[in-house]
């Protein structure tokens, strides 16, 4: 968290803002796919928000105190530089072998597989009596 902080800071404010416009139509588009179903996860929406969030104060630290954002930004571009690049998860993860005797899925009856939707429940509307 802290890495994508200081790699905002390197960059100058034209870039930010530049950024923040990009990422304002992308989580545009990501909130009307949520909600026409399209997308499931939530993960990268809310990352999305945090960098915005972080820009967005960055910008208003180079508002606030603009002799002091300078050094800041000075700093966190030699740290950018100079850090050595790590490994990722997914490349330190150890490769799992597939299991030999696996044993066979058995299929669920239908009544068992079926998930109750998360949405709003449907109930039985009242007839109005005529009389």
């Amino acid at each position: 968290m802290k890495e994508n902080a200081d790699k905002a800071r390197a960059l100058d404010t034209a870039e930010i803002k530049k950024q923040l416009n990009e990422q304002g139509e992308q989580m545009f588009r990501l909130r009307f796919q949520m909600r026409m179903g399209q997308m499931d996860g939530l993960k990268k929406v809310r990352s999305m928000r945090k960098e915005r969030a972080r820009m967005l104060t960055i910008l208003r630290e180079r508002e606030l105190h603009p002799d002091e954002a300078a050094k800041a930004a000075a700093e966190a571009s030699a740290k950018v530089a100079a850090k050595p690049k790590t490994k990722t998860k997914a490349e330190t993860k150890p490769k799992v072998a597939a299991k030999s005797q696996a044993a066979p899925k058995v299929a669920k009856p239908a009544a068992q597989t079926a998930k109750p939707s998360k949405g709003k429940t449907m109930r039985p509307r009242k007839l109005a009596s005529k009389g």
